[in-house]
């Protein structure tokens, strides 16, 4: 099926419930190919800003709503997510590359953050708490922050608009989205099956252009109040100092190096088919994918054998292929970075084991690489390789390697694999990341909350602390008279 044919396929903005366009547009690309698959609009910053106006009078009603009302077209919305799952993921792979089966999941896996949510509404408490004077009542409300605005990137852009989407919706808070460049596609469908669940004009939008432009226009705008954005630590820096001026509450999720580390005492088998999940879904372009791989000497050989016989035998294609395991990188300069990171590990003394080229100079696949030997110094260990790659860096000792894994500035994810109780113990307590797999590759979850320490960011998103991101507390003290 074509993707004009769907009818949730849409290359306009949706803006207080209509869908927009401008003399301006931006082409949308297929990575598998190069093809241009559909063109968006270039929104200008006085169109942003008309939006979020429209954004501030919705919210007006939406506020109003009771938490049950809003959580049931949350839930409408979740359904018709669900049920138009195929088509979604259709219109994500040809935008972003991931495999059919992988943007699939994907769906999924957003469409339970709306449900999640859509729950959480009603779970928003205040207090009463006790009061010194015996004149007084002391009462804790919480109220929703107000206009809110997310920039999502390209790597998911279903789940990263709904973790964000959801709560803010839940709270009684309306949303601007601006989506990668990329990949919006994904969020305009998913803002067309918003209109048809019922939700109002207005509540939520979706804005296209440029990143600068359309970021800049959100930041400065006194009646936004929140910002939420996932990507990289250098744009999320800027936006944060851009918010600075208003003092507006952010979220950022941002860059990671996850290390990955197995000990001796690991099950060898789990520990390579955890790591082949975790590292190459999305092709590695995962903000938890893990970057380093850290294995105890002893085991080593018989780890490095399993390793790469597992990851020579997968296989890369066109991600609308049945058989396809690994689609292709998001574009050019996503290849150039895993072939710099490579160059870089080899010249400092690192030897191949698999992969290490791309399929052609004409195409966004890069091999599954395996890299032994590599010294902890390599970039591909020092920065986020965001790409199929895996270098294999050894250690003698517990200390040793806890110090490897904190010598970064960032602390998103972690992965440890042991079959000793007392030494997960003891390492997790000192591991710096805001979230750790034990024995496992595979750890996001819409009940659980994601999000990192250093600069990986600020805040969490999902479980019950994600909709506190969008809420303030208002304390009130009432005075009694006594008769």
């Amino acid at each position: 099926m074509t993707l004009t044919k769907l009818e949730i396929f849409k290359q306009h903005c949706l803006i207080n419930g209509q869908w927009t366009s401008t003399d301006n547009s931006l082409p949308v690309t297929n990575p598998a190919n190069g093809d241009v698959i559909a063109q968006v609009p270039d929104l200008s910053a006085e169109q942003v800003n008309e939006a979020i106006v429209h954004a501030q009078q919705a919210m007006l009603s939406w506020r109003a709503l009771s938490p049950a009302q809003r959580g049931a077209l949350l839930k409408a919305w979740y359904a018709l997510i669900m049920a138009h799952q195929d088509e979604l993921a259709l219109i994500m792979t040809s935008e972003q590359g991931k495999p059919l089966s992988e943007a699939k999941g994907e769906i999924a896996y957003a469409a339970s953050y709306v449900e999640w949510f859509a729950e959480e509404a009603m779970r928003i408490q205040g207090e009463v708490l006790p009061a010194a004077n015996a004149q007084q009542r002391i009462i804790v409300s919480r109220e929703p922050v107000g206009v809110c605005a997310a920039i999502t990137p390209w790597n998911f852009p279903a789940a990263m608009i709904t973790r964000k989407v959801a709560p803010a919706l839940a709270a009684g808070c309306s949303m601007l989205v601006k989506p990668a460049q990329q990949t919006p596609l994904t969020a305009l469908a998913l803002g067309e099956l918003a209109c048809r669940a019922g939700i109002p004009a207005g509540v939520l939008q979706i804005v296209t252009g440029d990143a600068r432009t359309i970021g800049e226009a959100l930041t400065a705008n006194p009646i936004v109040r929140k910002l939420s954005f996932t990507g990289s630590t250098r744009i999320g820096s800027l936006l944060m100092a851009q918010c600075a001026k208003d003092v507006k509450r952010l979220s950022l999720e941002l860059g990671g190096n996850a290390p990955f580390i197995v000990f001796d005492d690991a099950d060898v088998e789990l520990a390579v088919a955890e790591l082949i999940k975790a590292k190459f879904r999305n092709a590695g372009q995962t903000c938890i994918s893990p970057n380093r791989v850290y294995v105890q000497e002893d085991l080593m050989p018989a780890f490095t054998a399993q390793l790469v016989e597992q990851v020579s035998q997968l296989r890369l294609g066109d991600g609308l292929a049945p058989d396809t395991q690994i689609g292709p990188l998001i574009d050019a300069a996503a290849v150039a970075k895993v072939e710099a990171h490579v160059a870089d590990a080899l010249s400092a003394g690192a030897t191949l084991l698999c992969g290490g080229e791309r399929l052609s100079a004409q195409h966004n696949w890069y091999k599954p690489t395996v890299l032994a030997e590599v010294p902890p110094t390599a970039q591909c260990a020092c920065e986020e390789t965001f790409g199929p790659l895996l270098p294999l860096i050894s250690f003698s000792t517990e200390q040793q390697v806890i110090g490897y894994a904190n010598d970064t500035p960032f602390g998103l994810a972690a992965y440890l694999f042991s079959d000793n109780l007392h030494r997960v113990q003891r390492v997790v307590e000192q591991i710096e990341s805001g979230m750790v797999g034990i024995n496992t590759g595979v750890i996001s979850a819409a009940n659980a909350p994601f999000g990192g320490v250093k600069a990986s960011g600020l805040g969490r998103e999902g479980a019950h602390v994600g909709i506190e991101e969008y809420l303030e507390m208002k304390y009130q003290c009432y005075g009694i008279k006594r008769h």
